[in-house]
């Protein structure tokens, strides 16, 4: 591999690390309702589970409500007991068309817990982007030893990659950062 694999390949995991932490903290519950907060609900679909983005429309008529309105009326029993076995403490309101969720303002104390939530998130995306960058490095390593690369292009490979280090736990610093600051809005 030669110096440019191995940079597109770690930047390409890193690009991943940051899109699954971008998911994760869309599922973060802040001081407004967010269809962000439900779209990854799995319901029991005909036996298969499902993302309830897939299933319905997700809107936010009012800024402390969901609404959901599924494709299939038939599906709005199974859409119910999704959420109310998830881990999200909504409690859904349904008139046999639609879903409302009405999302109730936090509490300091839940708030706290969140930050502390988004920062373990956060920190996780941190690990995997240093993981990233060791198996860089190592694969930069191999290359060296297989005489493949030079010293002089080792180095500037692991520069490389210990920049692209940098720039992602930047953009994860960034994201952790503006969520923890939504979460903190009253």
């Amino acid at each position: 591999m030669s110096i440019e694999e191995i940079v597109l390949e770690s930047e390409e995991r890193m690009e991943k690390s940051i899109a699954l932490l971008h998911d994760q903290l869309k599922g973060v519950r802040t001081g407004r309702a967010s269809t962000g907060l439900v779209e990854s609900v799995r319901v029991d679909y005909y036996g298969s589970a499902t993302p309830l983005k897939q299933l319905a429309n997700l809107s936010t008529p009012e800024p402390q409500q969901i609404l959901i309105r599924p494709f299939d009326p038939t599906v709005i029993g199974d859409i119910i007991k999704a959420i109310q076995t998830s881990d999200l403490g909504l409690t859904p309101n349904s008139d046999n068309k639609v879903v409302r969720l009405n999302v109730p303002s936090l509490s300091v104390e839940q708030r706290k817990k969140l930050v502390g939530r988004v920062k373990d998130l956060a920190e996780e995306a941190r690990i995997a982007i240093r993981n990233i960058r060791r198996d860089g490095n190592k694969q930069a390593d191999q290359e060296q030893t297989d005489k493949i690369l030079t010293e002089d292009d080792l180095e500037t490979c692991k520069e490389e990659v210990q920049n692209l280090t940098k720039r992602f736990e930047a953009k994860v610093n960034e994201l952790s950062e503006k969520k923890s600051v939504e979460i903190l809005e009253v």
